[in-house]
């Protein structure tokens, strides 16, 4: 099935587990680290009234993206399910200026709290925002709201980026939350012309990653996935890299990963088993064939025919060994999945 229609035939039902999982207080995980005996109260609402729900941190505000790319990108489709008005609701009760000021306050307080992943998805959240009140769409009015009160949360995830960049000498590569390259990607686009509009986090982003990845070769996917991966770290680097380089892009990849689609790095588009769908770390596997689908089909083009052939065919495999997961699965899954799909279909 191609990506576009993958997307619009799945929208609506999307929309419905997206809020269903964000208006899920329990379970809860909290990242919540103490300043104090009188710092222990991990009630969701209370340390994260925006942000509460849908398992964490990172998985409700990148819930809340899915949501507002939705009404985006497949405004007619939700319109006609009737999925606007409940979508709208719940953003409006979540996306207040005074429920961001907690959120910024917490974070402010805490450094190195959701880095680098949750700030790149705070950031998404609102570039998506910004684009969806710069359209003409049923939600374009709320959501100048919503962007103008998650504006200072980006305000401090920039600031946050630009001195962090620096001050770490050596990326992370590993396939789970603290993956620099994945994040990277996602800042850039969050903070790019597009959206944010912010060249100096650009800037920063785009600098630490030739000085990380630029010079990688050859580079082993043989012990890939790792057993609890939900990203693939050779594919997050080269997604990355497919935004910096330009026209020698498609060098660098040959030269990163020699032989892909012909062959070699077969690991890399084979669907991984999962063996227990309601365990919250093995669950992650599914993430891992959704990622994996995006970022196969962001390189697809920048190789011969037959070996791009051969990587969409992979990507199409993942996403439809994944698709019953999304809505139907565990909670383990259903709380976090739609935003991966969303990313694999092009949207």
């Amino acid at each position: 099935m191609a990506p576009d229609t993958t997307l619009t035939d799945h929208a609506a039902s999307w929309a419905r587990i997206a809020r269903r999982v964000i208006g899920t207080p329990y379970p809860y995980s909290s990242g919540h680290t103490a300043h104090g005996p009188d710092d222990t109260n991990i009630t969701p609402q209370l340390l994260h009234p925006a942000f509460h729900g849908s398992l964490d941190w990172h998985s409700c505000v990148h819930m809340q993206w899915s949501l507002v790319t939705l009404l985006d990108r497949q405004a007619q489709v939700l319109e006609a399910e009737g999925e606007v008005a409940d979508t709208v609701a719940l953003l409006e009760e979540r996306l207040t200026p005074e429920h961001l000021e907690v959120e910024v306050d917490y974070l402010r307080a805490r450094p190195g709290f959701e880095r680098p992943y949750g700030w790149a998805w705070a950031a998404m959240l609102a570039g998506g925002l910004r684009r969806l009140a710069d359209g003409s769409g049923p939600a374009a009015d709320p959501a100048a709201r919503w962007a103008g009160a998650v504006a200072p949360l980006a305000d401090l995830v920039a600031e946050r980026v630009v001195d962090w960049l620096p001050r770490q000498d050596y990326p992370v590569r590993h396939g789970k939350h603290q993956n620099d390259a994945f994040a990277m990607s996602l800042l850039l686009r969050a903070f790019g012309p597009a959206a944010l509009d912010r060249p100096e986090v650009v800037a920063a982003v785009r600098g630490r990653a030739l000085d990380w990845f630029a010079g990688d070769t050859a580079y082993g996917t043989r012990t890939e996935p790792s057993g609890t991966d939900f990203l693939s770290p050779a594919l997050s680097e080269a997604e990355l890299m497919s935004h910096l380089l330009g026209e020698e892009f498609g060098e660098w990849l040959r030269t990163f990963l020699p032989g892909l689609g012909q062959g070699d790095h077969e690991q890399l588009l084979a669907v991984p088993a999962v063996g227990e769908g309601t365990d919250g770390q093995l669950a992650h596997l599914l993430g891992l064939s959704l990622s994996r689908a995006w970022q196969l089909r962001v390189l697809a083009p920048h190789l011969d025919p037959e070996a791009a052939g051969v990587l969409r065919a992979g990507a199409d495999a993942q996403v439809a060994a994944v698709l019953p997961e999304i809505t139907d699965g565990d909670f383990m899954a259903t709380h976090w999945l739609v935003s991966f799909a969303l990313l694999a279909t092009g949207a």
